[in-house]
């Protein structure tokens, strides 16, 4: 164990922080991976309860962790801070010299900032994960507690599966987070949307009728797990910022039959391939939408090595209509690229992604107003700025409304708009999961206007003044609050 607390060694050693801290409860009775474990967490989740290490599950031959980032306290401890806005900050700061303009420019000018001021990736020759080796016919999934989350999933599914793949021609690695549905003891179902780099590294295996070597890291340390997730730039290696977030760089090793690498200290690791042109249907699949993806044909993992530690953990992660844990790493991501986005976009003052938008689809955007349809001018830059282009609602308010107070957001988007003239309708790409699209992929976005309007906008009326105490009764009556006996 890391006797500093930061950076942790690996997942366990994470578990074992978060229980010093009362962040862990252990769960001792047997529990059923089937929907059980899903209702409790659920229940769990929405109290802003703990997380939980089920200690006995009734089904696979380890421990099951979930919860882990269920609340933004332990999402910062994860990545060993006190607030998620200070490794923004940190970012903030590296980039301002750099000066980038567009999306191109903040791509380079974080490459160069990773590259300077990150620590790569170390190789080890030994880890911990390759513990225990299983091969051909001894490789079964079923050792592991996967979790069927909802009634109508088609199966059990490793919804903390950290994939790496590499560009057959340019050898660029990549680091992801995808679901991964269980077919048989030894194949599961790639769950890779359109938007993904992974699937643009099979394309190019396909198309050279080559297979592609899949590496899968169940139960990486606290800081891994969130880069999996994190929408980096495409050439920009996750486990770069890895490093930059842990401040000490991460160990790889060498995996056993297929040419990549993973993280030393993961609990599990599932190496395979991908044969090209093979597909089997996958889903359906209770997402984070709230509803059940449908069955779509995707490529296959054929698992041939199957490698882990010693008393393994299994790390999982509940996916449901929000509230849910995802919350947790969903905000940390939007707290620490807001500087980016701000650098991309000078105007922003700063925005929110609320848990009830699943993240992509609304953002609340705080913005300085200067001259006329700024407001719109802004919306059009949010929809160009990689993959905030999946939003579909866009609310821009002034900057004396606080995007996080979904109250006075929602006084000035009630108040403040005539439809008529205040809301910007637009089509463009839409995530892969999202259901209410007509067609596929892309789909119908809105932008509403919910600043101030100038006159040079049409607005020819004056526009009033808002309501507010004088600061010198505020104070009295701060003062004489007890007074008051209230």
């Amino acid at each position: 164990m890391a006797a500093r607390g930061f950076p942790y060694t690996d997942l366990k050693d994470f578990l074992a922080a978060l229980e010093r801290a009362g962040e862990l409860r252990r769960v001792s009775v047997p529990v059923d991976p089937t929907l059980e474990i899903s209702e409790i967490v659920t229940r769990t989740v929405r109290a802003g309860g703990p997380a939980l290490l089920f200690e006995r599950p009734t089904r696979g031959e380890m421990p099951v962790a979930i919860n882990l980032f269920g609340t933004e306290k332990r999402m910062a401890m994860a990545l060993g801070v006190e607030s998620l806005d200070e490794v923004g900050a940190r970012i903030g700061e590296l980039i301002k010299p750099e000066l980038p303009v567009g999306w191109s420019g903040i791509r380079e000018g974080l490459g160069k900032v990773m590259q300077l001021k990150s620590l790569p990736p170390r190789k080890v020759k030994t880890a911990p994960c390759q513990q225990v080796v299983y091969r051909g016919d001894d490789v079964d999934l079923n050792r592991l507690p996967g979790l069927q989350v909802w009634p109508g999933d088609g199966g059990i599914f490793h919804n903390f599966g950290l994939t790496h793949t590499k560009h057959p021609e340019t050898g660029k690695r990549n680091l992801g987070l995808y679901r991964l549905q269980q077919h048989d003891r030894n194949t599961l179902g790639m769950h890779w949307q359109i938007h993904k780099d992974s699937t643009a590294h099979h394309a190019v295996a396909e198309r050279l009728g080559q297979r592609l070597p899949v590496a899968v890291a169940i139960g990486c340390d606290p800081v891994v797990s969130y880069a999996a997730s994190a929408p980096l730039p495409s050439d920009i290696d996750e486990y770069l910022f890895a490093g930059f977030l842990r401040g000490e760089r991460v160990e790889m090793v060498d995996c056993l039959t297929v040419p990549l690498q993973v993280p030393a200290n993961a609990q599990v690791v599932l190496e395979g391939y991908l044969e090209p042109g093979e597909r089997l249907p996958e889903g359906p699949f209770g997402d984070h939408t709230g509803f059940y993806t449908p069955v779509e044909p995707f490529p296959v993992l054929h698992v041939e090595t199957m490698t882990m530690q010693r008393d393994p953990v299994y790390h999982s992660i509940i996916t449901s209509k929000p509230p849910q844990e995802d919350h947790g790493l969903g905000k940390a991501t939007e707290r620490i690229f807001q500087p980016l986005l701000k650098m991309l976009i000078p105007d922003i003052v700063d925005y929110d992604l609320p848990a009830a938008g699943v993240f992509h689809n609304c953002a609340i955007v705080s913005i300085r107003k200067r001259y006329p349809k700024h407001a719109q001018k802004v919306m059009n830059a949010i929809w160009g700025a990689h993959l905030m282009s999946l939003t579909k609602l866009i609310v821009i308010v002034d900057e004396d409304c606080d995007v996080h107070d979904y109250n006075e957001v929602a006084f000035r988007a009630f108040g403040n708009v005539d439809y008529a003239r205040d809301l910007l309708l637009t089509e463009g790409p839409v995530d892969h999961l999202d259901h209410s699209s007509y067609q596929q992929f892309w789909g119908g976005k809105a932008g509403v206007d919910a600043t101030r309007k100038l006159p040079e906008e049409g607005y020819s009326r004056g526009w009033p003044e808002e309501m507010r105490m004088s600061p010198e009764v505020v104070s009295l009556v701060d003062k004489r609050w007890k007074e008051y006996e209230i």
